[in-house]
């Protein structure tokens, strides 16, 4: 828990809301790598997986932070992380649709770790603009550690994915309002809520940013002619 002022208002982080986070996250991990069947991975293989997925983004929001990992200062964290993987494999086999609550629980948790992210940041005196960073890092970090134990092309690089520009855009959200004086539960329930939708439309509606080999096709600008000697 951290509790701290910002623009001379007291916030608290509460426990509750990180466990929350990596619950979701921890879940989300395992179901996504449970559905690689050729992969043959074990029970212990998928609950390191969602474990990491769960616990990923505060472990680099920690670091970049310069602070002890709030995940290894209690003993909760890690059985619920653990807990919710293997959770997580069951309810892939008994679902049909596991697809669709895939990128639902993936949404939340890069809305969820953005919140928490920016504003412990906020909360440690971080200027707006890293703070923003540190949204971002904590939102996207969980995939990252997912994709990395698969042996996955990083989701945060692929086209359509829109992870980072889902996060920036909830964290900008909640150090804007918080540095205008609005109440940090207000603005962190407005990031989640921004973050989330943001990543589900994007998937929906195809959004995605332009390609490396799109913008290679674009015309070239004419060079200026050497000046002879």
């Amino acid at each position: 828990m951290i509790q701290t002022s910002v623009n001379d208002v007291l916030f608290t982080i509460p426990l509750w809301i990180d466990i929350v986070a990596v619950t979701i996250g921890s879940l989300q991990g395992a179901m996504f790598a449970s559905g690689f069947r050729d992969r043959r991975l074990d029970l212990l293989g998928i609950a390191i997986i969602g474990t990491a997925t769960g616990l990923g983004g505060g472990l680099f929001r920690d670091i970049f932070l310069n602070v002890s990992p709030v995940a290894f200062q209690t003993n909760w964290y890690l059985p619920a992380a653990v807990l919710s993987a293997l959770l997580g494999m069951l309810l892939n086999r008994l679902f049909t649709r596991v697809n669709i609550a895939i990128a639902i629980l993936d949404a939340l948790t890069i809305g969820l770790f953005a919140a928490i992210g920016a504003s412990k940041a906020l909360a440690l005196g971080v200027p707006a603009v890293p703070a923003v960073f540190i949204g971002v890092i904590g939102g996207v970090g969980g995939s990252i550690a997912r994709d990395i134990l698969l042996n996955l092309p990083i989701a945060l690089m692929h086209v359509g994915s829109l992870y980072a520009i889902a996060a920036v855009g909830g964290s900008t959200l909640l150090v804007v309002a918080v540095s205008l004086g609005a109440n940090i539960t207000v603005a962190a329930i407005g990031c989640v809520i921004a973050t989330t939708a943001v990543r589900l439309l994007a998937i929906k509606f195809g959004w995605s940013l332009p390609e490396q080999r799109a913008l290679s096709r674009l015309p070239r600008l004419p060079r200026w002619p050497r000046a002879r000697p």
